[in-house]
């Protein structure tokens, strides 16, 4: 019995060092190739922003109550409606994508106590001409 145990030691001494030369090979090849692939470039244009996104639109009276009356662009409608909604702390506590809304978001959101923050772009692109 004890001559099997030992034979079988050894058999699994070699197999582990068989393992380790294999994946010596492996990492020393991955490390070739990597220093052969050279970086790649990104173009030096700035990417250029919609004109849609940027053209002024006006605000109805309800969404005016909350940004403002004058003429912005949807994006400044977003940033400033979301400014509104951080600095009242209009967001759910439990749930962060809903949007608890004020009386004066309610006209906006269609008389909704609570609309979800995709629902909300949505709703606000209603009021914008």
């Amino acid at each position: 019995m004890a001559t099997a145990k030992k034979k079988s030691s050894a058999k699994k001494s070699s197999s582990k060092s068989a393992a380790k030369k294999t994946t010596a090979k492996k990492s020393s090849g991955t490390k070739a190739a990597a220093k052969k692939a050279p970086a790649k470039k990104k173009s030096a244009t700035k990417r250029q922003p919609s004109a849609a996104f940027m053209k002024p639109m006006q605000p109805s009276p309800e969404l005016a109550a909350v940004v403002g009356s004058t003429p912005i662009p949807r994006t400044e409608v977003t940033k400033k409606l979301w400014n509104y909604i951080k600095r009242k702390d209009l967001q759910d506590s439990k749930n962060r994508r809903m949007i608890n809304a004020d009386d004066n978001l309610r006209p906006v959101f269609g008389g909704s106590k609570q609309v979800s923050m995709f629902e909300m772009t949505r709703l606000v692109n209603k009021h914008l001409k």
